[in-house]
């Protein structure tokens, strides 16, 4: 569970950062955890230019190209370039998993999915084993470990999923859907979403108790692999390994109605609309996590599936 979770989490937790103002964010979520020191775990020298998997699906008056995106990397990391580049700059949209935000909309979301019910609070809730290890967590993070008890689990998991991605030198603020939106908003290129930021907050809001706080329980015991994680999916990612990202960021996954919520089911709606917008000239730029782009039930296997010839270009 812990990697599809945390994928999702971190988009979400950019998402926060960059569309809720910072005093909004004081009211709706706890402190950021403090960095504790992590080993080196991606060199981008070593790496040298990545060369991320791209593919374009195309008739006769449309272009719809496809592209994977991890949510935090090294910011020395050089990958929009050549194909990927020259896809976007050449297209009239760009679609990501959620459109731009209003703060007010986002701030909005947030209170209505990520905070628990007046009179609960977060630490209430769990098993003594997993209060013990979590109180542990926040100590060693030099936080109060009421910190984050008027969150929701699943959004107290992602604050501290957050703590050894950041560590680890993965910066949400160079993931690459955010170098895509900036791009394209320098070109003038209008963005849309496929979902919106508080469908995505409500699918975890949604989740039952027991699995918001086994999340928790499972980020709490895997935090020294993090780093370690991350860096594997990134140089998979880099080397152009689409396959083996997917197997790194789904493979963790045990529990079917989360395989159905957070992937099959979004994979499903995601490739039929890639079908139906075919019909429509123009050429667009999709881009979204790179889990949802390989392996068995994916948006290209999907789209297989239907008859859609999809073609690699880098």
């Amino acid at each position: 569970m812990l990697r599809l979770l945390r994928s999702l989490a971190l988009a979400i937790s950019l998402l926060i950062a960059w569309l809720v103002p910072a005093q909004a964010q004081e009211t709706v979520t706890a402190p950021a955890p403090v960095a504790t020191v992590a080993p080196e775990t991606v060199n981008p020298e070593k790496l040298g230019p990545a060369r991320p998997a791209l593919w374009k699906l195309a008739d006769g008056d449309t272009t719809i190209y496809l592209f994977g995106t991890i949510h935090a990397l090294p910011a020395e990391l050089t990958w929009f370039d050549g194909p990927i580049a020259a896809a976007l700059r050449g297209s009239q949209q760009l679609v990501t998993e959620i459109p731009d935000t209003d703060p007010a909309e986002m701030q909005s979301a947030v209170v209505s999915n990520a905070m628990l019910p007046r009179g609960q609070t977060l630490r209430a809730l769990l098993t003594p084993e997993v209060k013990a290890k979590y109180e542990k967590a926040m100590a060693d993070l030099e936080l109060p470990v009421e910190a984050f008890d008027p969150l929701a689990p699943w959004f107290a998991a992602l604050s501290l999923a957050l703590t050894p991605v950041k560590a680890g030198g993965f910066d949400p603020a160079s993931g690459a859907d955010v170098r895509i939106a900036a791009e394209a908003k320098t070109l003038g290129i209008p963005r849309m979403g496929l979902e919106t930021a508080g469908y995505q907050m409500a699918m975890f809001s949604r989740l039952p108790l027991e699995t918001q706080t086994r999340y928790l329980s499972e980020v709490v015991d895997g935090m020294p692999k993090i780093p370690q994680e991350m860096a594997d999916m990134i140089r998979e990612w880099s080397a152009g390994h689409p396959d083996k990202v997917a197997e790194l960021d789904n493979s963790e996954e045990d529990d079917p109605i989360l395989i159905k919520t957070l992937l099959t089911d979004r994979n499903r709606t995601w490739a039929e609309w890639t079908r139906l917008r075919l019909k429509r000239p123009g050429t667009v730029f999709v881009a979204v996590g790179a889990g949802h782009l390989a392996g068995k039930d994916s948006v290209l296997d999907m789209l297989g599936k239907a008859g859609v010839r999809v073609e690699r270009v880098q």
